[in-house]
């Protein structure tokens, strides 16, 4: 099992969920997620432990955007194909997946994955620099990443 299988378990994505998810809607609104975690942990000096309601509320909703949107009437356009895309990529494991899509999601989850760091150095020393290099990183690396499901799921397609 993958570990991108072990956090869609985590977040039990059924086959249902994962179908709403496809709506673009979840995709473009699940990008708020983030932008509130940060606001959530950075309001704790003016809010104290107030602040962590409006972390709880970002990863609710984390947890609850699949499943917030009906099942889109079509999946052809770029977000809902970056879902099916997703899809496959977690079940690499069972999919024969081209050589030229093995890299590039693997370098992109890394630089996601270190974006995540600077952010919580940032947040940590409450240094603006290192939060915004960390969401920046975050975006760029999921976005691209994104792009590349879409690639993906367009060859399995052919």
């Amino acid at each position: 099992m993958t570990l991108e299988q072990k956090i869609a378990n985590s977040f039990q994505m059924s086959d249902e969920v994962w179908e709403r998810h496809t709506n673009p809607w979840s995709v473009w609104t699940r990008l708020t997620v983030l932008p509130l975690i940060i606001l959530g942990v950075w309001s704790r000096i003016w809010l104290g432990w107030w602040s962590i309601l409006i972390v709880m509320i970002a990863l609710i909703w984390n947890w609850l955007n699949p499943r917030c949107f009906p099942v889109p009437k079509n999946t052809n356009n770029w977000a809902s194909q970056a879902v099916l895309g997703e899809r496959i990529w977690l079940n690499r494991d069972q999919s024969n997946i081209p050589s030229h899509h093995q890299l590039a999601p693997l370098i992109l989850s890394g630089m996601a994955a270190l974006g995540i760091i600077f952010v919580v150095f940032g947040l940590v020393k409450l240094a603006v620099y290192p939060t915004l290099m960390g969401a920046i990183l975050v975006y760029t690396g999921k976005l691209w990443f994104l792009d590349r499901m879409v690639w993906l799921y367009q060859d399995f397609e052919e």
